[in-house]
């Protein structure tokens, strides 16, 4: 991430390949040819190790390019896996969580990403016979780091930007809840030069941490952007965003995603935010509870002071530049029409 200057970067918001998942072997191996080796040799343990030790060089490069105050946000699941007749659980949260705190981050309070897609069968094993079932993991981790202190707003127009990027109260509520409950998302890429599988987080999952952890017009960072859903997510959030990704056979996929993104599909979403809030308003003033504030931009009521000057736009138009080893997406917005 050399094109990247120091103190550049507002939120990292990314998911890794999770080591000691099989579908992420070779890659790994192509990094650092010790790992292929110490899994040919039946020793998981140090191809483990290794595997976060390639991990723990991105972790280092996003402390570098991160500002003071700037949120680190870390998807990432546990991986289970038999080899030479052992069936072990190999903790890749707590390996990273030492890992960027030994680099310098502060560790906060994480998130369980509970995934509704599993199958009914909640053993792993011997079936109904005691002593030889494994529970199932239906979780993965969301873990949160900050660069130093607080960020601090000081001039009028940072505590504008705040105010204007500020997110409903029952938005709040769902998102700084520590589990969530999102479905994952459909994880075969339909002819892939490449991998067959791609792993994403639903969109979901960026659009909310970019909401909660930054603001409007700044700088998102992921260092694992696969088919681009961070981007995706900070386009719908009005921020500036950089992706890197070392799989080169997928940039074909990747620069198709965007020019099918639907402007039209993209503004729905937005909507659909608006929409549920208008619901949740009617909602509540059905139980007779106070919705007791008015937001002048959205034209609606909202329950607390800190929403009434959350402002959104609509996308007017998406550009996809390519270059020579670069997709550049350029996003514009109908600053003039609003809700």
């Amino acid at each position: 991430m050399t094109e990247l200057a120091d103190n550049s970067v507002d939120l990292v918001v990314t998911s890794p390949p999770y080591p000691m998942i099989e579908m992420w072997d070779e890659i790994f191996g192509e990094q650092n040819s010790a790992i292929t080796t110490a899994l040919n040799a039946n020793n998981p343990k140090l191809a483990f190790e290794l595997m976060h030790q390639e991990l723990d060089k991105v972790w280092n490069e996003c402390w570098r390019v991160m500002k003071e105050g700037a949120f680190l946000c870390i998807n990432i699941g546990d991986a289970t896996r038999t080899i030479n007749g052992e069936f072990t659980l190999y903790n890749n949260n707590t390996r990273i969580i030492s890992a960027c705190v030994k680099i310098g981050f502060t560790s906060l309070p994480y998130i369980l990403w509970r995934k509704a897609t599993n199958a009914p069968n909640k053993f792993m094993g011997s079936g109904m016979l005691p002593c030889g079932a494994y529970v199932t993991l239906e979780h993965e981790w969301i873990l949160i780091f900050r660069k130093g202190s607080k960020r601090v707003f000081k001039t009028a127009s940072e505590k504008k930007e705040r105010r204007e990027s500020s997110f409903f109260w029952e938005e709040r509520n769902v998102w700084f809840s520590d589990v969530w409950e999102l479905n994952g998302v459909k994880q075969k890429i339909e002819k892939s030069p490449t991998r067959e599988r791609n792993a994403s987080f639903p969109l979901e999952l960026p659009f909310r941490l970019i909401n909660m952890f930054s603001l409007r017009g700044d700088v998102v960072l992921d260092p694992f952007v696969g088919l681009g859903t961070t981007i995706i997510a900070a386009i719908l959030c009005e921020r500036i965003s950089v992706g890197y990704e070392i799989d080169h056979l997928i940039k074909p996929l990747l620069k198709k995603f965007f020019e099918t993104l639907s402007v039209a599909k993209v503004n729905s979403f937005i909507y659909d935010r608006y929409k549920k809030h208008m619901e949740f308003v009617d909602d509540r003033i059905k139980m007779k509870r106070e919705v007791k504030h008015y937001n002048d931009h959205l034209e609606c009521r909202v329950v607390t002071g800190q929403e009434t000057d959350i402002y959104f736009h609509f996308l007017e138009n998406i550009n996809v530049i390519e270059e020579t080893n670069n997709i550049e997406v350029v996003s514009s917005y109908l600053i003039d029409r609003h809700f």
